[in-house]
């Protein structure tokens, strides 16, 4: 039998539930940990990442008012639909991150997880998050967790499957809806799951996945007056401190980098950090 041409895939943007193209038409060469051309992926510019925010708010009302219990079912839809895949994504982290099929294996299964993990605190963050105040007086003092907003989301560099979950997850289990910067080294994983969640009842709009130049999408993601909150995980000490500066132009909650074990139990640290706190009175009956 004659050898066959291989079919190489074409990577592309998840913005709004579709998978367009950069605008810009622009791409850029992703290498594996020893300098091979693995794919070229969408340079995705300014403009991409507005797109984004306006799927992204669009998103957001429908999201946010969706029953807790809903939301975790449809996390627990992507893990399954992350299983599914395994092989495919071990395949891509060790390449992306010059690991043993083992050790990238390892990842995914850690991926799997996590979407799990924050499925299952989906209709439980209330009771942590909220509480009855006691006050002097005849009322009821109740206090309830909301969510943001929009959060815009710069990926881990170093971890480019589990460290993205690890970020998307918390933030959109809870309501809030995202945009998400991929690893500008490694971003075909991240391009990957956008399928994985097109295929899990996710509605479009909830997660927006962006691959290119770290600086280059988070600053107008910093500055953009209809993000809610900033996640810096996958920014550098410098930028962290020019895009934080951007983002109080509009007061945005801003989580700073710092060093994290992504493999790590992930605690509730990243499940409250883009959560509002809404405070109702109401008077006791006689």
């Amino acid at each position: 039998m004659a050898d066959r041409l291989s079919v190489f895939k074409t990577y592309k943007l998840y913005v709004g539930g579709k998978f367009p193209r950069s605008e810009s038409g622009r791409v850029y060469e992703v290498t594996d940990s020893e300098g091979n051309w693995l794919a070229h992926a969408p340079l995705a510019s300014r403009k991409d990442a507005r797109d984004a925010v306006v799927a992204a708010r669009k998103a957001f009302g429908g999201w946010s008012g969706a029953t807790a219990y809903n939301r975790g079912q449809i996390l627990y839809r992507v893990a399954e639909m992350l299983q599914g895949r395994r092989a495919q994504f071990t395949a891509e982290v060790a390449a992306a991150e010059g690991l043993p099929e083992a050790e990238a294996a390892a990842q995914v299964d850690a991926a799997v997880d996590r979407w799990v993990w924050y499925a299952g605190w989906s209709d439980k963050v209330a009771q942590i998050a909220g509480s009855a105040n006691p006050v002097a007086g005849p009322y009821f003092n109740l206090s309830s967790p909301e969510p943001t907003g929009v959060v815009a989301v710069l990926a881990p560099q170093e971890s480019s499957l589990l460290g993205l979950v690890s970020v998307i997850a918390p933030a959109i289990v809870t309501g809030n809806t995202v945009v998400a910067v991929a690893s500008e080294r490694a971003p075909l994983p991240a391009l990957s799951l956008a399928e994985a969640l097109a295929t899990s009842d996710l509605p479009d709009g909830v997660v927006n996945l962006l691959s290119g130049r770290t600086a280059e999408l988070g600053a107008p993601l910093a500055a953009h007056q209809d993000v809610n909150a900033l996640d810096l995980a996958g920014a550098d000490a410098e930028s962290a401190a020019e895009l934080e500066a951007a983002a109080a132009d509009n007061l945005k909650r801003v989580r700073r980098p710092a060093p994290v074990d992504w493999s790590a139990d992930p605690g509730t640290g990243r499940l409250l950090s883009f959560l509002e706190t809404k405070t109702v009175w109401h008077p006791m009956g006689v």
